[in-house]
């Protein structure tokens, strides 16, 4: 572990608000690293170590701006200051996001699934062709490392999000924090 600290120590990143880290090397470029420094490793091994060490795979998202505001950084040492004094209080401590909205029906999705024939879909992605809007509304617990998701028909809008929180807190929360 200590050798893979070492190794990652200038190529991490990662988020205040929950802890995570990440990189950008990837598992094979890192065990063949490790295996430059005189470690038998290999890349399986060196995804269960980046997990034990609480590194998450994660994709670019736009969040960059070119205007600075100066309390960012105080705004979020704050809550991490809170989120903190939360846990240690035995009291929840949660981070709430709205995803992309997807369009409900045949439509084509991104992955792949092993399947004996191809599943035929729509051949267009139009609003107009599909059942509904779901928008999936994800509730995660920073103290248990625990997530859960809410998927709404409707709209986003904050009373969707205190709903979201409530039924996470009478079926899960409710249980681990009284």
């Amino acid at each position: 572990m200590k050798a893979l600290e070492e190794l990652l120590k200038d190529e991490t990143a990662g988020d205040p608000i929950t802890g995570l880290k990440w990189t950008k090397k990837t598992s094979h470029t890192i065990s063949r690293e490790l295996q430059r420094r005189g470690y038998e490793i290999g890349d399986d091994t060196v995804r269960r170590l980046l997990k034990k060490g609480r590194y998450v795979l994660r994709a670019n998202r736009k969040r960059l701006n070119k205007r600075k505001d100066p309390n960012r950084d105080r705004q979020m040492r704050y809550l991490v200051r809170r989120r903190k004094q939360h846990e240690k209080a035995g009291f929840p401590s949660v981070s709430v996001d709205a995803k992309q909205r997807e369009l409900i029906g045949n439509f084509k999705n991104p992955g792949r699934a092993y399947r004996r024939k191809p599943l035929d879909v729509l051949e267009s992605d139009y609003p107009s062709d599909a059942d509904g809007v779901a928008i999936p509304y994800g509730v995660y617990d920073t103290t248990h490392n625990e997530g859960f998701v809410v998927v709404g028909i409707s709209h986003q809008t904050p009373a969707f999000a205190v709903a979201c929180i409530r039924r996470w807190w009478l079926r899960i929360g409710k249980k681990k924090f009284l």
